[in-house]
């Protein structure tokens, strides 16, 4: 079946990308025919005034994404292929504004200050953008979390609104591929950001690593060695029930009974994090910028087909 997601390129990845994405995304290019896309235009939405790095950010995250093993996918750059642009402005002819002021993120967004500064069409209207990225591809199934539900069944609205009135059956609804996203929280105890500055990155070196990883949260209630520790509030536990499945019964165990301390607990942890990002961060250090460009056309190219005659089709019966 054919998947389509995308990610925005507004900065370094990060291991909470890794293991709440990427990792999903080497499963389903194993089974399932892939096109992932860097989402310029998305990032636009909210970044339009910080721009300056996009271009260099494109590239750096498709090398990320091939050094971490997605290489059997479809990779492309959304505003290369002009389609897309074409038919979110077709669907924001037809889309009623009352179903994108009732989306539950915009209504959130609207509650923050950051966002309210920003709010803008395109901000309004991304979900329309969303639509267009899918349907374009005929993609039958789409990877998202419980809270993106609503995204998609407007997706859905979206297209049978077009079928009614242009009286087609020309797009294929797509329905959601329910993934439960692993939380990795920051070094703080926060949702891991770089807003926030709480990140492990994935081309972080080893000393990086070990450093952050020594300065992480931890049980604040435990303040000598013997004392006996509390796991389940720790951010170096979760880091090692996550990158240390082998050890953590006798890390928690060890922990609760205070038999290790935390300065060993996080360079047990540290060491395990480097292992999953040794690999990663060789791999970014070997891809050449032409290798990159060279993967991105390829895939551009299939993707700009596909795209091209299907927006003929579109034009085709709306004109």
């Amino acid at each position: 079946m054919r998947i389509v997601s995308g990610m925005r390129p507004t900065g370094r990845l990060h291991l909470g990308h890794l293991v709440g994405v990427i990792e999903n995304w080497k499963k389903l290019q194993e089974e399932h025919d892939c096109f992932f896309f860097v989402a310029d235009w998305h990032a636009l939405t909210t970044k339009f005034d910080e721009h300056e790095d996009l271009k260099a950010n494109r590239i750096d995250l498709v090398k990320t994404w091939l050094a971490c093993g997605i290489d059997k996918s479809t990779i492309f750059i959304q505003s290369d292929i002009k389609e897309h642009a074409e038919l979110y402005l077709v669907l924001n002819m037809i889309t009623p504004l009352s179903w994108l002021e009732r989306n539950p993120t915009y209504k959130d967004a609207m509650q923050q200050e950051e966002y309210k500064k920003k709010n803008n069409a395109g901000f309004l209207t991304y979900p329309v953008l969303q639509t267009a990225d899918i349907i374009l591809y005929d993609a039958e199934l789409v990877p998202i979390g419980e809270d993106q539900r609503p995204h998609l069944e407007l997706a859905r609205e979206i297209v049978r609104h077009f079928h009614f009135l242009y009286k087609t059956e020309i797009f294929v609804e797509p329905k959601e591929l329910l993934t439960k996203f692993p939380k990795l929280p920051g070094l703080d105890g926060r949702k891991m950001s770089k807003s926030y500055n709480n990140s492990i990155y994935l081309d972080d070196s080893e000393k990086e690593i070990a450093d952050k990883v020594r300065k992480a949260k931890t049980d604040p209630a435990r303040i000598k060695k013997t004392d006996p520790g509390h796991p389940e509030v720790c951010t170096v536990f979760d880091y090692h029930k996550i990158f240390n499945s082998d050890e953590v019964a006798e890390i928690e165990a060890s922990c609760r009974a205070g038999t290790i301390g935390c300065v060993a607990c996080k360079k047990r942890c540290a060491e395990k994090i480097n292992e999953v990002v040794a690999p990663i961060r060789e791999k970014r250090e070997h891809l050449k910028d032409e290798e990159i460009l060279d993967i991105i056309e390829a895939g551009n190219s299939k993707a700009r087909e596909i795209a091209s005659k299907k927006m003929a089709e579109i034009n085709e019966i709306i004109f």
